[in-house]
């Protein structure tokens, strides 16, 4: 590959982080026809590149912002799950021009168009990434004997207030009947495609435990995986790794919870533990829970608690949801 690829890789896409400080209205889409045009750009992309003779994986996240404007990250090693160990992202934004994204750093212009990004330094093709569409290796994982299937598409008579769309898929702001202690859960969920919200009002939901601990979901989807942004346990603790898909991508909790535990005085003498898998990655393992997470509507306690999908304003969609109580 050139000097201007190298240059392209290391500094080229070097901007300033995603930073989405406000909240904004937004359109949500639930499915790819009810999208704008700037959806069929947003995506993963994947590839090799060659640097001095060695090639190596790359990895980039385009994400729509809206109004033919986008943000793309770039990952040194592959995608997050798929090779991305970590350290400086690269980070550049750019604009639909005709019937492609163009991005621009001195003399590096990267085009995505038909299903590929395509990169050019000084003038000539350096490499090309394709899209892909990666699934969670969880996806459509059947319950076990004995678990309790909470949601499977027929009806939403486990939850209170449950409601089903005419796709026969879960809405938000539910909570299930069945109260529990430890348990391992499966839920599979979509985020809604809103480009021009921000923050936490772009896709906010959340899954409970216990209607007491939260792990976040949020189309976080490029970002860098914080407390606050999907597989995040709120204000608790960051995932070890930003497993977010794009939105309209249908994803993943694995999650095995640990009650806390009480004495006979009510006395909390074990706090709860948690390991979650987002996508099939574990993003948390064996992390204790020392308190309930902020707003939630269930307080600590040595009762056992519900499952509380949460409503936050955000369309958001849920499907094969089970438990199995320990």
């Amino acid at each position: 590959m050139r000097c201007g690829m190298r240059v392209f890789l290391a500094a080229a896409w070097l901007g300033a982080s995603v930073v989405f400080a406000a909240d904004g209205p937004s359109k949500a889409a639930l499915s790819p026809a009810d999208a704008d045009a700037d959806f069929q750009y947003q995506g993963e992309y994947a590839g090799e590149i060659t640097v001095d003779g060695t090639t190596a994986k790359y990895g980039v996240q385009i994400i729509a912002k809206g109004n033919g404007k986008f943000r793309a990250v770039g990952y040194p090693g592959g995608l997050p799950g798929d090779g991305f160990l970590g350290g400086e992202k690269i980070e550049v934004d750019g604009e639909l021009k005709g019937d492609g994204v163009e991005f621009d750093h001195d003399n590096i212009h990267s085009v995505v168009k038909n299903g590929a990004i395509t990169i050019f330094a000084d003038g000539q093709q350096a490499a090309k990434f394709d899209k892909v569409d990666r699934k969670s290796p969880t996806l459509g994982m059947k319950p076990p004997a004995g678990a309790k299937v909470l949601f499977n598409g027929t009806s939403a008579d486990a939850f209170e207030n449950g409601k089903v769309d005419p796709n026969g898929l879960l809405i938000q702001g539910v909570t299930s009947k069945d109260k529990f202690q430890s348990a391992t859960l499966h839920l599979e969920f979509l985020l809604s495609y809103m480009p021009t919200a921000t923050g936490q009002g772009r896709a906010n939901s959340g899954c409970y435990l216990q209607g007491r601990y939260e792990v976040q979901i949020l189309d976080s989807f490029g970002l860098e995986g914080k407390n606050n942004e999907c597989g995040g346990i709120y204000t608790i603790r960051d995932p070890q790794v930003n497993m977010c898909y794009p939105p309209l991508s249908w994803q993943t909790y694995d999650i095995d919870f640990t009650a806390a535990k009480y004495d006979a005085e009510g006395k909390k003498t074990a706090d709860a533990k948690i390991t979650v898998k987002h996508n099939g990655e574990v993003i948390h393992r064996d992390v204790p829970l020392p308190k309930g997470t902020t707003a939630a509507p269930v307080a600590e306690g040595p009762q056992p608690g519900p499952l509380y999908l949460q409503d936050h304003g955000n369309p958001i969609r849920f499907r094969n949801i089970w438990i199995v109580e320990k």
